[in-house]
């Protein structure tokens, strides 16, 4: 089976990633069985430099008790779920006879635009986009300089400087790369700002609505004991914690900005949980709920 070179690169990746620690001997017996090819130490060492330089991973090596081979620990989060993708994407390849029969859910935005956007951000490159929202009848184009993308449920967004609303108090925008019509070179550049952060731009925030009028507070949810065995394998959010449990619910609080998003999660459940705090939250949901129902009945 032949392969590219970055594949060798995400094979040796995914190898020692899901062995934790691995000896040279131990890999170069995997690369044989998989491939009836030998891995010699000067080729391993040639990958290994490799995708230290190129993927920003760093292969580290264990003296204490022989030598052994493991990924560095301080991974931040994009690197870890790199990794998981690779690992997933090597799994389905290896098992692509099955393909029939292994269903997958379509990302349509990650086709066009998204190595477009991706390449003006590593080159700070301000782009002319030509966007329609959902709500919107026409088109409107403006320049943008983008920040970060975002993944959520699906979808992929980018957040930036759109220069059109340059005198707005937020000029800051997200968009979703699959509203966008169009990307065109500018040939102006922008400096990536110091004081933007994508991790605190999102701080508390379930999704990508970043509203500035909603301010981070302790939710607390009282869950039905069923559904609160899926909270813990996948929590809402980050801030997520269980602190009260017994055989016929959970109580579990997050600090979260509770917008439209956040709604949006808490009425996917249905009638397995009730907002305990704050009030105003409650409230809301009882509306919606009350919505659901006029309409429904």
């Amino acid at each position: 089976m032949a392969l590219n070179q970055y594949a060798k690169y995400f094979w040796l990746i995914r190898t020692i990633y899901e062995a934790k620690r691995i000896t040279l001997n131990e890999i170069q017996q995997r690369y044989f069985e998989r491939f009836q090819d030998n891995l010699p130490r000067r080729t391993f060492c040639d990958w290994k430099k490799a995708v230290e330089e190129m993927l920003d991973i760093n292969i580290e090596c264990a003296t204490k008790g022989g030598y052994t081979y493991y990924l560095d620990n301080d991974m931040d989060e994009f690197h870890r779920w790199l990794l998981d993708a690779m690992s997933v994407n090597e799994t389905l390849l290896d098992n692509k006879t099955l393909s029939d029969r292994i269903l997958l859910e379509d990302i349509p935005s990650s086709q066009t635009f998204l190595s477009t956007i991706l390449r003006a951000m590593k080159e700070g490159q301000i782009i002319q986009v030509t966007h329609k929202g959902y709500d919107k009848e026409e088109e409107t184009v403006f320049d943008f300089a983008p920040y970060c993308v975002k993944l959520f449920k699906q979808r992929w967004y980018t957040v930036g400087y759109n220069y059109s609303k340059a005198k707005d108090d937020y000029p800051i925008r997200i968009y979703a790369l699959d509203r966008i019509i169009s990307i065109n070179p500018t040939g102006k550049t922008f400096t990536y700002p110091k004081n933007f952060n994508p991790d605190v731009y999102f701080r508390g925030c379930i999704g990508v609505i970043r509203s500035f009028d909603t301010d981070i507070e302790e939710v607390r949810l009282k869950v039905k004991a069923s559904q609160a065995n899926y909270l813990r394998s996948l929590p809402i959010h980050s801030s997520q914690k269980e602190v009260e449990r017994n055989d016929k619910y959970s109580i579990f609080t997050l600090k979260v900005r509770p917008t439209f998003d956040f709604i949006q999660e808490l009425l996917r459940n249905g009638d397995t949980l009730e907002v305990m705090a704050p009030d105003w939250l409650r409230k809301k949901l009882a509306e919606k709920g009350q919505t659901i129902w006029q309409r429904n009945k």
